[in-house]
């Protein structure tokens, strides 16, 4: 009997078309694709950087030519639209690949530290950056090209072999990073692309022995591969969940304030890790900002992307729609009310589409101000002072970005050093994943380690140090065997030359350890 092999279709979320498919992978082919990745990486690292620079400048040269292409295959894998495709996906990508190409020689340079202490002076460190060997790379379906791309490229640049699983519900995006890293004429086998469903892939990658795992997911899935990777101690880099807060205080450019909201908090439909979720507003400006962000919520244009003219596209996925309404009925059952609303298909001409709401009367008892609600809903409470809004801010098990907005820089920086979170910016959101040089990652149950910058190409190589003998000449070093009383006062000496009190501490210190001195040029 035939068998078809199993593929995961894909669809257009706005129209329910089938728009492709892709092949799965068993777990046999991911242990075949890491061998080939190992040996193909084992040529790959010792290559001069140059060279690797120029692989990923073809990366670059392809996409540019299928920029159009590529913001299209976006938009109608995820749900989002073109321009949010190509502001937030593509171009940010372009960007990050020549900023990593530019860094790389600067970050894999070799330091060599200046001796802490006199006394072991001969001993002359060098400290260097070298590859894990072989990563995976799971990532999300919210940034299905941004995220992967830049750690794929600060992978292959650091000298890594590369296993890229993107979400099942985003394939087709899959497929075309694929093309641009195969077509690049990269070492063949040193990248792969495997298509495994979501439950299986910590298993399967962790399993065929990866040397580091880069996730970027919900909170339970990093903890679950977290469990799994220590079964083998294998290091994991975690970008998980955020339920970020934006603070307006009583000085802000209100008109900026309210229209960085709407855009941060409903760009990709509100499913941004690192996307406004709750809005805190002083007081005394609280009904002006109100005013401002219901009539820009009102005039959002949401469903499908036909003419460049929709401002908001549709949920990637019935369930987290679902979910996102969940968090809206417990806000209204326990007393929230829904202040603005934005126009919305109806559920039977689009069911992933959801309107843009912002929510009054919210308290810390409500999902949508105590959880991760990754949808088009913005909770706004009053505050009576900054310091209000900064608790406020912080009560949240999570900690991935925030934002002041402000007038006073020298203010809002003071007021965004308290928040705990990994990323704030002032007078504006969410765009800082866009920051190549900037890195990316969150406090608390937001994750473990960074991406992006150098602390994030730093993650995609491992520290290790060779220390260098220059008196290697010598016999032995002092506190080498055999042991005796004379060798313990020599020793003491020693503490007492560095750091004893007075002069004449110094000076006795200095002169029990000259006593073992010329013990270094003894084979006895």
């Amino acid at each position: 009997m035939n068998h078809e092999p199993a593929v995961t279709l894909s669809k257009d979320p706005a129209t329910g078309e089938v728009i492709g498919n892709s092949p799965l992978h068993s777990t046999d082919e991911v242990k075949e694709a890491v061998a080939a990745s190992r040996t193909a990486q084992e040529r790959w690292r010792t290559m001069p950087l140059r060279h690797r620079v120029a692989a990923m400048k073809r990366v670059r040269k392809i996409l540019l030519e299928r920029a159009d292409e590529l913001a299209e295959i976006i938009a109608r894998d995820n749900g989002k639209t073109r321009i949010d495709a190509l502001a937030t996906e593509v171009l940010p990508a372009a960007m990050a690949l020549s900023y990593y190409c530019r860094k790389a020689g600067a970050f894999l340079t070799v330091r060599k530290p200046w001796p802490s202490t006199l006394v072991l002076a001969n001993k002359r460190s060098l400290e260097l950056r070298v590859p894990w060997g072989v990563v995976a790379i799971i990532s999300p379906w919210n940034y299905p090209f941004s995220i992967p791309f830049s750690e794929v490229v600060m992978a292959l640049l650091a000298g890594n072999g590369v296993l890229l699983k993107t979400a099942t519900e985003t394939q087709q995006v899959g497929l075309a990073l694929r093309a641009l890293f195969d077509e690049a004429g990269l070492p063949g086998g040193l990248f792969h692309f495997v298509n495994l469903p979501g439950r299986e892939a910590g298993q399967a990658l962790l399993g065929a022995g990866v040397d580091k795992l880069f996730f970027t997911g919900s909170v339970r899935a990093g903890k679950e591969l977290m469990a799994l990777a220590a079964q083998t101690l294998t290091p994991v880099c975690l970008e998980l969940g955020g339920n970020d807060a934006m603070i307006v205080c009583e000085d802000a450019d209100l008109e900026r304030a309210a229209a960085g909201a709407v855009w941060a908090g409903f760009q990709n439909a509100g499913q941004s890790c690192g996307g406004v979720e709750r809005i805190y507003v002083h007081e005394s400006v609280y009904d002006t900002f109100l005013s401002s962000l219901k009539r820009r919520t009102e005039a959002l244009r949401v469903g499908r992307d036909v003419d460049f003219t929709t401002d908001m596209g549709v949920m990637t996925t019935l369930r987290q729609a679902e979910l996102v309404e969940s968090h809206v009925e417990d806000a209204l059952k326990k007393g929230a009310k829904v202040y603005a609303r934005s126009r919305c298909p109806s559920k039977e001409e689009m069911p992933h589409a959801l309107p843009a709401m912002v929510l009054t009367d919210v308290t810390h008892e409500m999902d949508v101000m105590k959880d991760e609600t990754f949808g088009p809903v913005l909770g706004v409470m009053k505050v009576r002072d900054m310091e209000e809004a900064v608790s406020l801010a912080n009560d949240s098990y999570l900690g991935l970005t925030g934002s002041v907005w402000s007038k006073n820089r020298g203010k809002a920086r003071k007021i965004a050093r308290k928040i705990r979170a990994g990323v704030v910016t002032i007078n504006d959101h969410l765009m800082s994943h866009g920051l190549a040089e900037t890195s990316w990652g969150g406090f608390k149950e937001s994750g473990i380690g960074r991406t992006h910058g150098k602390l994030g190409f730093d993650e995609m190589t491992q520290s290790m140090t060779i220390v260098d003998d220059w008196l290697s000449f010598t016999r032995k070093d002092l506190w080498w065997h055999p042991f005796s009383h004379g060798i313990y006062q020599g020793l003491k000496g020693i503490l007492h030359l560095l750091y004893g009190p007075g002069l004449l501490k110094r000076i006795s210190g200095g002169w029990a350890m000259m006593k073992i001195l010329p013990r270094i040029f003894r084979t006895k």
